[in-house]
């Protein structure tokens, strides 16, 4: 979770790459690390007259927004410390990375919610609860990024093709911005999954890992 200020940063997580620029960068624009992974075993004392301290006011810059992706140390102070922001702090943004159910971090083990650990979609729906707030979802299936990246780089939205391993996400994506899109059964979603009565989302075209692009000779343009 990233507390943005206005112009100072505050943060609370692991994902310093949330933030563009390096860690040496961020210092030198002042910003203030509320922790990482030991920022996971902070609690709060649920007792009579207690208040919690947080970016209410920082010099008097108000935070500008809350940023909620995924976070492998969340706890219920980082909850309570970014709605805290959100709902104190006058046109305080909540903004969220990605609303993924799972994600899949490693091949040594699989985890729960379809064999898979839970994404940053869990995070952000706790946030979601706690606040009575929608995120501003940046993140795909949004298009927030193929219209920037269009725009910026005068590429047609039509010549593109979406490449990933996740229905929800990455095709969609694809689909919603305009482009063609292709599947890869090497990671989230199975045959099975994708074949499934069940399943809306159907891909332009499917294989079963990237590397497949390999066998596949050069089109005549």
């Amino acid at each position: 979770m990233v507390v943005e200020g206005r112009p100072m940063r505050r943060r609370v997580g692991d994902n310093l790459e949330v933030c563009d620029g390096t860690w040496e960068k961020h210092m030198r624009l002042l910003t203030t690390v509320l922790g990482q992974k030991e920022d996971g075993g902070k609690k709060i004392e649920l007792k009579p007259g207690f208040l919690m301290e947080h970016d209410k006011d920082v010099k008097s810059y108000l935070v500008g927004a809350v940023v909620v992706g995924f976070d492998r140390y969340f706890n219920y102070y980082k909850v309570q410390y970014g709605t805290l922001c959100i709902r104190e702090n006058p046109g305080c943004l909540f903004i969220a990375t990605n609303r993924d159910a799972v994600t899949h971090l490693t091949d040594a083990q699989e985890w729960a919610g379809q064999y898979l650990i839970s994404g940053g979609g869990s995070m952000v729906g706790a946030i979601c609860g706690s606040t009575q707030r929608e995120p501003l979802v940046v993140g795909k299936p949004s298009t927030f990024m193929m219209d920037y990246l269009a725009n910026k780089f005068g590429i047609l939205k039509s010549q593109i093709c979406m490449v990933g391993d996740r229905l929800d996400t990455d095709i969609l994506f694809g689909q919603n911005g305009g482009c063609k899109t292709l599947l890869v059964l090497s990671g989230v979603t199975s045959l099975s999954m994708l074949q499934s009565p069940s399943n809306s989302i159907q891909p332009d075209f499917y294989t079963n890992k990237i590397s497949d692009f390999l066998s596949i000779k050069a089109a005549t343009v």
